[in-house]
């Protein structure tokens, strides 16, 4: 007889809602009512693992795109993204993990041909400083990082996270004793300043002085070997990127600059000499030497020369023969 009463499947709007009763009840109810809140937290884990499987399909099935369209606009119709993200901290592991990946998911679906998480988030964009603060608490650093990097994405978002006090932290995240932490940051951090180009360029020409003060003397500087590695390999990335030539050339008429990277090529790491050989050649490269960075360069000509005749790589590379030649030509120029 049973098995005529079983409760029919509940679709995914009504899991959604179920979800955000449950987040509602988690969030205004502290640990006195323990039973209860036991309960509460077995259903929402539970309804948290079904979502998921809806966005990713499991073992038997792919996701149905209708079905992710519902549980989509249902999520975003109320603010059970908000809740998910304020709740997190109170999930178990594994429901953390789970909301993490829905959360990402949810970037991701459309909606009659538009990503509706991008018009939510524009609404919502303290989300974002609750996101980036999670790097301040190990238990959820890693859970808000992989969100974060998701929501920048859209590029409105990353604009702000760009544009708010925060940038300044990653500096100190990145450096973080925790690596696996300092490691999920300093992913984030090369997203925000890589993904979207024109808003990179933007950021990067109006916050100059401080952003390269700050990249220079925390992490191009830092005594950790990966912070140097990262750091330098990030430089070249954005200094080489097309979007970026204004604040290219501003960065190799810098004769503090210049030094560093010297530095740098002296390194006992053949990856770091490697990452810093690619800016040092826009120095040498350059066109309108300033005096001073000629100056450096006649200064050293004979120590730089002497470098690049033993300086090689395990495999053969015509491109980075050809730039060394060039840089080689350059200096003995001079």
């Amino acid at each position: 007889m049973k098995g005529l009463f079983k409760s029919k499947p509940r679709t995914p709007a009504e899991l959604v809602r179920q979800a955000r009763e449950l987040l509602i009840y988690i969030d205004l109810n502290g640990p006195s009512r323990e039973g209860k809140r036991e309960e509460k937290m077995a259903e929402l884990s539970k309804t948290i693992r079904e979502l998921k499987s809806i966005l990713y399909g499991n073992s038997e099935s792919e996701p149905v795109s209708e079905a992710c369209v519902q549980l989509t606009q249902e999520f975003f119709r109320e603010n059970t993204l908000r809740l998910l993200i304020i709740c997190l901290p109170k999930l178990n592991l594994e429901a953390r993990k789970d909301a993490t990946q829905i959360v990402a998911n949810l970037q991701r679906q459309q909606v009659h041909s538009r990503l509706i998480a991008s018009d939510y988030l524009e609404a919502n964009k303290d989300l974002m400083d609750i996101l980036v603060s999670g790097y301040d608490n190990m238990d959820i650093a890693l859970h808000y990082g992989a969100m974060l990097r998701e929501c920048i994405r859209h590029q409105s978002i990353a604009r702000y996270v760009l544009e708010s006090e925060h940038m300044k932290k990653f500096f100190d995240y990145i450096q973080l004793p925790n690596f696996d932490i300092a490691s999920d940051a300093s992913a984030t951090f090369k997203e925000l300043l890589t993904r979207h180009k024109s808003t990179v360029a933007e950021f990067l020409s109006k916050n100059y002085d401080w952003f390269f003060a700050e990249f220079n003397s925390k992490l191009l500087s830092s005594p950790n070997y990966i912070t140097r590695r990262q750091a330098i390999k990030l430089l070249g990335d954005m200094l080489l990127d097309r979007s970026n030539s204004g604040v290219m050339t501003r960065y190799v008429s810098s004769k503090d600059n210049l030094m560093i990277l010297m530095n740098l090529l002296r390194e006992s790491s053949k990856n770091i000499q490697i990452e810093a050989f690619h800016v040092f050649k826009l120095f040498a490269a350059n066109q309108n030497k300033p005096a001073e960075i000629v100056s450096i360069l006649v200064t050293n000509r004979s120590k730089l020369l002497r470098f690049f005749s033993n300086f090689k790589l395990e495999k053969e590379d015509e491109q980075f023969e050809a730039d060394k030649a060039q840089v080689v030509k350059e200096i003995a120029a001079l």
